[in-house]
């Protein structure tokens, strides 16, 4: 049977400007089995897991269970968690990490802070290597786990610093990888392509194959980011930015801006995925926003 990550690769599906949109994550370490919606089906405290999700509301956080690679063996009732929260916005990325024993410690956090890029002094930075995490969510979507999983064992035998996530948007593009500190989501990922992408991490640079978009920005933003990256060759991480957005007639034009003082117009045609694909497994067929970059052209040179 196929299953819808064959169908999006088969129909060579288009990946910028599909990533999960968020400024700001918040992930917790809860091993055990996740159910479809992990916050409240796993072995965290549903309740907890629901006044999580209400805290986060509409702040611009994102959170999301993290466990270790391989057996999910469930840890005791006093045992801690690693929590990480980061911050996605260009010039302003930063990742910071705590050990809780329990997860309702948490619900204390300034969530509209945290949101806005202010993390209050939570934990401690995180200093070590960029942060792989590959969705496995196997209840949410079979491709997940079978395509995930693989991925995930393969970069941990590898010395990769990869955890398993429970969703990040986007089962059809399995496996589904975002990488911190810089928020970039990519898609059918592999797992020599995903050592390249951490490598150009360390270095503060951004591999632009198989990127679905920075999660900082919504989507025509993501697609705009990645098709400047493109059409100048521009990797640093940190060099670009996305000041407006506008709609138009069919689509938006993007206003993209060089740390350097240039500025891009990118313009970007709204459309349908043909034919209907499912964008999950065992689901109704449907056909996607589509997002076609129509035009990259350099606007009047500002000074910063």
């Amino acid at each position: 049977m196929s299953t819808c990550a064959t169908a999006s690769r088969n129909l060579s599906e288009p990946l910028a400007g599909t990533a999960a949109t968020a400024p700001t994550w918040l992930l917790i370490e809860q091993p055990g089995p996740w159910g479809v919606k992990a916050l409240t089906a796993s072995r965290l405290d549903p309740a907890v897991g629901r006044a999580l999700e209400a805290a986060a509301g509409d702040s611009g956080v994102r959170v999301a269970l993290i466990r270790r690679p391989g057996r999910h063996a469930d840890y005791g009732p006093d045992a801690e968690h690693r929590v990480f929260a980061a911050h996605t916005l260009p010039g302003r990325s930063w990742v910071r990490t705590a050990l809780v024993t329990d997860p309702a410690e948490l619900l204390g956090l300034d969530f509209a802070a945290l949101g806005a890029g202010r993390h209050g002094g939570f934990g401690a930075a995180h200093e070590g290597a960029p942060l792989a995490l590959v969705c496995t969510n196997g209840k949410r979507d079979r491709c997940c786990a079978l395509r995930g999983r693989p991925l995930a064992a393969e970069l941990v035998a590898g010395g990769e610093s990869t955890w398993e996530v429970t969703h990040i948007g986007g089962h059809r593009f399995s496996p589904t990888l975002f990488v911190l500190p810089y928020g970039y989501a990519y898609g059918h990922a592999t797992a020599h392509g995903v050592k390249e992408i951490l490598h150009a991490a360390r270095d503060g640079r951004i591999v632009t194959a198989g990127a679905r978009g920075r999660s900082a920005w919504d989507r025509p933003a993501q697609a705009a980011d990645l098709a400047v990256r493109e059409h100048t060759g521009e990797s640093g991480a940190d060099a670009l930015s996305v000041p407006h957005t506008a709609d138009r007639a069919g689509g938006w034009t993007v206003s993209v801006r060089h740390t350097d003082g240039r500025d891009w117009l990118v313009d970007i045609a709204r459309g349908a995925s043909e034919p209907p694909r499912p964008e999950s497994c065992g689901a109704v067929p449907v056909s996607p926003l589509r997002l076609d970059v129509t035009a990259v052209r350099e606007a009047t040179a500002t000074t910063s």
